[in-house]
């Protein structure tokens, strides 16, 4: 395996791992803070940078059934949130391609 580059972002706000600090997203692609992950509260980001996706597996949510991958940190290998990949509810299609990331796992980089 080759190194991997990893992005960096400018803006007020900068998110990221909350155990090596890497850059995952801006306040500026946050879609929503009402969410709840496997660890409290999480947030709805339109995109990311600086993960690694899982294998997509269903799981079943409050929300009702979806297809989901996990993301990893690509510094350090830590699990943040997952990626919506499938909504099988009409009501909840407007999550696909989404981001999930726990607000437990994040730092404010800047």
């Amino acid at each position: 395996m080759g190194m991997r580059y990893r992005q960096y972002l400018a803006g007020t706000r900068v998110y990221g791992c909350s155990t090596c600090r890497t850059h995952l997203a801006t306040i500026h692609s946050m879609l929503s803070r009402a969410f709840n992950g496997q660890h409290g509260r999480a947030y709805l980001f339109e995109g990311v940078v600086n993960v690694v996706e899982g294998e997509p597996s269903e799981r079943q949510m409050t929300t009702g059934n979806h297809t989901v991958r996990d993301i990893f940190c690509v510094k350090c290998g830590t699990t943040l949130g997952w990626k919506y990949d499938r909504a099988y509810e009409p009501s909840q299609k407007y999550k696909e391609g989404k981001f999930i990331l726990e607000r437990n796992l994040l730092v404010d980089v800047q």
